[in-house]
């Protein structure tokens, strides 16, 4: 099968940051889909992983990442109960496995959901990673009830990226909260309203700018771009007993005193966690994905994707590693096969 890769971590400007090579296509076993993927999204991780998996160092045989797909099942493993032959899926997949920058992958099927129906395969490609993130973080980590929570105020700091744009709408549409989105450019601004934002502010003086749109403080946090940058006005501005949540990480500790006179409380979300521990809860995002996908067929959810290259090759690759690593990239960027 053809696939892309990389032997060693490069700038997405050299010529070698990813190649074009072949491999032998895959046997499914035990749980696992063999599926003839159709398009697939790139994600901040891409670029993440690109840069540091292959440091100082050459492998042997290249490295597949890619981390959205969406295909049809050509194969199923012995133990396989959920999916059949000819069904059309999407998935975010393992990342600890081969990813989809090729033209067939191996995919557990607990992490596997039924393909948006209205959705083309580009579109439906957008939106896995991005939602089983947004759905995590609200309703694991901080888990928000929309009975109990219903009209509560929502902070999201990067409303325009893959995440904030499907947690605007988690947030406003299923969960019925206040959603107040960070963006500073026109086009950013826009993207946030017309994901259903109710107000959105400048991340720049951040304090001032929540303060000043009537907010003195809010119930609940969610930080998709720089936990510690933004950790000092966070803490200014959630609510006595109220919750942070971040997928970003950190290379140094999170001042967590900082919270504690409010009593308020940290979560991370990795959406990875699930499918790298094999959870028991793990088949949970095979469910999540088809809510997700019901959601969209509805029209309750509508896609995020943005832009679309054609054709799987190492060239579109390192036109959309660029163009995320450029960090203005609003919705979501796929790449068609």
């Amino acid at each position: 099968m053809k696939a892309v890769g990389f032997k060693t971590s490069l700038p997405i400007t050299s010529a070698d940051s990813f190649i074009d090579f072949e491999t032998e296509k895959p046997h499914p076993t035990g749980k696992d889909l063999l599926v003839k993927i159709k398009a697939i999204a790139v994600n901040p991780v891409d670029y993440k992983i690109r840069q540091n998996a292959a440091k100082d160092t050459v492998l042997s045989e290249p490295k597949i990442i890619g981390w959205d797909a969406c295909g049809v099942v050509e194969a199923v493993g012995n133990d396989v109960s959920l999916f059949k032959v000819g069904d059309e899926v999407y998935y975010a997949g393992d990342i600890n496995k081969p990813g989809c920058n090729a033209e067939y992958q191996l995919i557990d099927e607990r992490i596997v959901g039924k393909k948006p129906q209205r959705l083309s395969n580009e579109a439906a490609a957008a939106m896995p990673l991005t939602s089983l993130t947004a759905w995590e973080i609200l309703f694991d980590r901080i888990r928000i009830n929309p009975e109990k929570d219903k009209n509560k105020t929502l902070l999201i700091l990067a409303g325009a990226g893959g995440v904030g744009s499907i947690a605007i709408q988690l947030a406003k549409k299923i969960a019925g909260l206040k959603v107040i989105a960070t963006a500073s450019r026109p086009e950013s601004i826009a993207w946030c309203e017309q994901m259903g934002a109710d107000v959105v502010v400048n991340h720049q003086n951040l304090i001032e700018e929540v303060r000043n749109a009537g907010f003195q403080y809010v119930d609940f946090i969610l930080d998709f771009v720089d936990v510690n940058g933004y950790w000092d006005a966070m803490a200014e501005l959630i609510k006595p007993q109220g919750h942070i949540a971040s997928i970003t990480g950190s290379a140094t500790p999170v001042a967590l005193n900082k919270l504690k006179t409010k009593s308020a409380s940290f979560s991370w979300e990795f959406m990875y966690t699930r499918s790298s521990f094999q959870t028991e809860d793990m088949i949970a995002q095979h469910h999540i994905l088809n809510q997700v996908a019901d959601l969209l067929d509805q029209g309750t959810l509508v896609h995020t994707l943005t832009a679309t290259l054609e054709g799987l090759s190492a060239e579109n690759l390192k036109k959309a590693h660029a163009q995320l690593e450029s960090g203005t990239t609003i919705g979501k960027l796929a790449v068609k096969y």
